[in-house]
């Protein structure tokens, strides 16, 4: 991992968590590395610390710091030597007439019913699918960098919104958009909303002439996490470098 000492702002202090039950991997304990105190980390500063590995939740601002395993790889696609597969590009035809909309951070309770059914139907029996109202806005409603909610609605027109798909947050950093959460509507389980999601992304950070979409983490052996590598080429942060990966 990148050495503390080659981060910026010397004021910034890091501790490493207590083990606790990982969340991908069972029958393994996690450990999180987190960066503080948050009211520091402004946004060129979080995009220092993605570009070394770390993440946020709300205002924490973390990375994995396990004792006894490496499983979790920070991920990043060079938008424009991006090349979609044929499922990709089915997924984009599909999806490409819905009508998308960029939104502040803000509670609405339509965001966090589709929020909690979509807990439910892929997180059931986790903790996720408990998130009440505070932990949702905690979670995803809580940022100190430009953030973005990304609705994305069919059937809409001048008198009715549409029935709401999905919903993205996203960070827009110098260097690229940090993909932070995307939850849809689960029931339809070939509709591929989460691939036209980082579609979409991909090409937002093209038009706007950011290099990076950040993808979060690839675990290879973990189902929820390996689709990653799908998007290619991906890059990820092993032995402190960049380096392409191609997944299993």
């Amino acid at each position: 991992m990148t050495q503390l000492k080659e981060l910026p702002l010397t004021e910034l202090q890091f501790y490493a968590t207590a083990p606790y039950p990982c969340s991908y991997l069972p029958g393994k304990t996690a450990r999180s590395q987190v960066a503080t105190p948050s009211h520091l980390i402004h946004a060129d500063l979080y995009g220092e610390l993605v570009n070394a590995g770390f993440r946020r939740s709300g205002l924490y601002t973390y990375r994995p710091y396990c004792d006894e395993c490496n499983a979790c790889i920070a991920t990043r696609i060079p938008v424009k030597h991006f090349v979609a597969n044929r499922s990709q590009k089915r997924s984009w035809k599909k999806h490409i007439g819905l009508d998308i909309r960029v939104l502040k951070l803000g509670y609405q309770e339509e965001h966090f019913q589709l929020y909690q059914h979509y807990q439910n139907e892929r997180h059931a029996g986790s903790e996720m699918d408990q998130d009440d109202q505070n932990q949702y806005m905690q979670f995803l409603l809580q940022s100190r960098v430009n953030s973005r909610i990304i609705e994305f609605r069919d059937g809409s027109n001048d008198t009715d919104p549409g029935r709401l798909r999905m919903v993205s947050m996203i960070d827009i950093l110098d260097q690229g958009i940090s993909s932070v959460y995307t939850f849809f509507d689960a029931k339809n389980t070939s509709a591929s909303y989460g691939s036209f999601s980082i579609l979409w992304q991909i090409q937002q950070a093209m038009e706007l002439d950011l290099p990076y979409l950040y993808l979060g983490y690839y675990i290879e052996n973990s189902e929820k996490m390996s689709y990653k590598t799908k998007f290619q080429p991906i890059e990820g942060l092993v032995d402190d470098h960049w380096q392409p990966i191609i997944g299993p």
